[in-house]
């Protein structure tokens, strides 16, 4: 069984940890950097994917037997997730604009 505190830290900090590469490529972008935004974006994907992996767990795990207790910090760490894909998203939309 997934220990939950364990999980949701581990959603924050790499959810929190790729939004802030995303807004670092978006400054690589702006200076003229158009490769070193594109690796930022790749190595915030890195990040993605474990918050990702660490959601599903939980979520293959509610699923089951082991129901797990809706918290206001599992509410916070969805919420990074979220905000984090969302950067995302936008970030690639405005490097692609910046190297037009």
């Amino acid at each position: 069984m997934i220990d939950l505190e364990e999980a949701v830290m581990e959603i924050i900090v790499n959810s929190g940890h790729a939004r802030s590469l995303c807004f670092e490529a978006l400054q690589a972008a702006r200076q003229g950097s158009p490769e070193e935004a594109q690796k930022l974006l790749q190595e915030s994907d890195t990040f993605a994917r474990q918050a990702h992996k660490m959601q599903t767990a939980l979520i293959e795990q509610d699923a089951g037997e082991a129901k797990q207790p809706m918290t206001l910090i599992m509410v916070h760490a969805q919420d990074h997730l979220m905000t984090s894909i969302l950067a995302r998203e936008l970030s690639a939309e405005i490097v692609h604009l910046y190297q037009r």
